[in-house]
């Protein structure tokens, strides 16, 4: 890339950096608090993953995925899963109609998953079989009905949500499933500080409607631009370290990594890693991936990736914790 094309590249990278800027501002004006939760969400948008959002209720965990949509010119789509919801509620239909001349043909109903953004509202309450109903739709942006394939418009992004401490009507996603999120983020209670500012912002005047500030070109723009932030091959090596050292199967691991966990991470897990650094860099306005942007991505990237046994489970081990020993660990294989 000679030197006045990379003067645009960049030029187009302040604008769309300001852009995303103008995004978590619109957010922040109806969502309070929890910055480092929106930025993570806007990082897992910008690299083009699905989020699983877990949270207690009244955390808001549903007033920022529907803030986020307000902020975006994208069409969306919310899904209430309910113990009755039925995989043809959330794809569609072929209905079968009859035509002015007597004849009987079959029309396909789209279903709330033809939207760019869906809202997959507390996902954990829903049968396994319409939980199943996404995986081909996370992974392949495309759904079969009746053995016809129809395409999900770009940009299509599943944010879900689900509540940590109800069990009773719940049905836990599968693993395969929890693979295909590209972030597993957690809301955690807010501060004192946050509290009051919520207090101020939804028990005083009605404030003004949060405005679409960003499109679908920009964000299918961006998304390109993410692939293109140049990691270098340590910081891939570090990366690759990370996964592996999750593995409970290898010799090399931690030894609690190998004592309290039943499987480790998948390669979409390193892939979630890397892109979600190279997201974080390009965010930030450089065009370099550094070792902060990929440090911070790992617990969000692996934590519904690796799985405890009933040993970690009885002894109170977070996967938190044992992520952070993977990560020294990657460290110091790498010094």
């Amino acid at each position: 890339m000679d030197d006045a094309a990379l003067d645009r590249m960049e030029t187009r990278i302040r604008h769309l950096v300001a852009e995303i800027a103008r995004l978590r501002a619109e957010v922040g004006r109806a969502f309070f608090g929890h910055e480092e939760l929106v930025e993570k969400l806007v990082i897992a948008l910008v690299a083009g993953g699905h989020c699983l959002i877990e949270g207690v209720p009244g955390l808001g965990k549903t007033v920022l995925v529907k803030t986020l949509s307000r902020a975006l010119d994208l069409r969306f789509s919310r899904i209430q899963f309910t113990p009755d919801l039925m995989p043809a509620d959330v794809l569609g239909t072929n209905i079968l109609l009859q035509e002015p001349d007597g004849r009987m043909s079959f029309k396909f109903e789209r279903g709330p998953i033809f939207g760019n953004i869906v809202l997959a509202d507390e996902i954990n309450r829903a049968t396994p079989k319409t939980q199943s109903a996404l995986l081909e739709a996370m992974q392949e942006s495309a759904v079969t009905i009746s053995g016809v394939r129809h395409e999900l418009a770009p940009p299509f992004v599943v944010i879900a949500t689900q509540n940590p401490i109800e069990m009773e009507g719940t049905y836990p996603l599968p693993e395969a499933q929890l693979d295909r999120f590209f972030f597993k983020l957690i809301v955690q209670s807010p501060s004192v500080d946050e509290l009051v500012r919520i207090l101020d912002g939804t028990t005083g005047p009605t404030t003004s409607e949060v405005r679409a500030v960003l499109g679908a070109p920009e964000l299918l723009e961006l998304r390109e631009l993410v692939r293109q932030v140049p990691v270098s091959k340590a910081e891939k090596t570090f990366v690759a370290q990370i996964v592996r050292g999750t593995d409970p199967t290898n010799p090399e691991a931690p030894a609690d990594v190998r004592r309290y966990l039943r499987y480790g991470a998948s390669p979409r897990g390193a892939q979630s890693v890397l892109l979600a650094g190279k997201a974080r860099a390009l965010l930030a306005g450089r065009l370099a991936v550094t070792r902060e942007d990929l440090e911070v991505s790992i617990v969000p990237a692996l934590r519904h990736r690796v799985l405890l046994n009933f040993e970690a489970e009885a002894d109170g081990i977070a996967v938190e914790r044992l992520l952070a020993e993977v990560a020294a660990w990657a460290r110091r294989k790498g010094a």
